[in-house]
């Protein structure tokens, strides 16, 4: 992927959207993260809406899920180099930072490019730099109830069930929104929104069965 870094008109939206929690700062990016994942659902559900008559609510569903995924966006700010003079605490330094960080940093800056230049210009970010995952004539689908499926296999493993926790809530009553990790074996699992409770831990436990998945696949598959 070879594009050009977006210019900002306010470069104070590009230097937030680089500083990461772990930096310490009294500002960080998980605020345009969470715009930047709202702004990317609704421009990949758009094109893919508009792109592919031919599937139904369920499928274009799972096709999202595999588009804005933790590994997709990571490898998507990985050839954007989108780490490059990005602020994290002592932590992650000197490191190839975690799919997780990669991820979050794709949507911080797609928050960023939003308040900075409006949706058309965000929708432009993201159709050309996900063109080839949108493009994707088959897709992997996940499980019809990812919840029993991660509930079966930490059964099998550990012999006991994972729970789940909310770690933020975001917005009024009427239109309020979870972000929920699930747990398992003293492990906590990437987080996942939803705008119910019972949306957001079907997508926790996704979130976890694509790591684990991938940790099956081989021994660097999470980091990369």
């Amino acid at each position: 992927m070879s594009l050009p870094d977006p210019a900002f008109a306010d470069e104070s939206l590009r230097d937030l959207a680089k500083t990461h929690s772990s930096a310490g700062r009294e500002a960080d990016n998980e605020r345009l993260e969470f715009l930047g994942d709202t702004v990317l659902d609704l421009v990949v559900a758009e094109a893919l809406y508009r792109d592919h008559p031919e599937l139904s609510e369920g499928a274009l569903t799972e096709f999202k899920s595999e588009v804005v995924s933790r590994k997709t966006l990571a490898e998507a700010a990985r050839e954007l180099k989108l780490e490059q003079g990005v602020q994290v605490g002592s932590g992650l330094r000197g490191r190839q930072l975690p799919r997780s960080v990669l991820a979050n940093l794709y949507e911080a800056f797609l928050g960023a490019i939003y308040l900075d230049s409006g949706l058309e210009a965000a929708r432009k970010y993201v159709l050309e730099t996900l063109a080839e995952p949108l493009s994707r004539p088959h897709f992997e689908e996940s499980p019809d109830n990812p919840k029993q499926e991660f509930q079966q296999l930490c059964q099998r493993e550990w012999g006991a069930p994972p729970t789940y926790r909310v770690v933020e809530r975001y917005g009024r009553s009427h239109a309020r929104s979870f972000r929920v990790v699930a747990v398992a074996a003293e492990r906590e699992y990437p987080g996942a929104w939803g705008r119910t409770l019972k949306e957001a831990e079907r997508w926790a436990a996704y979130e976890a069965l694509l790591l684990l998945k991938a940790r099956d696949a081989g021994p660097e598959a999470e980091t990369k």
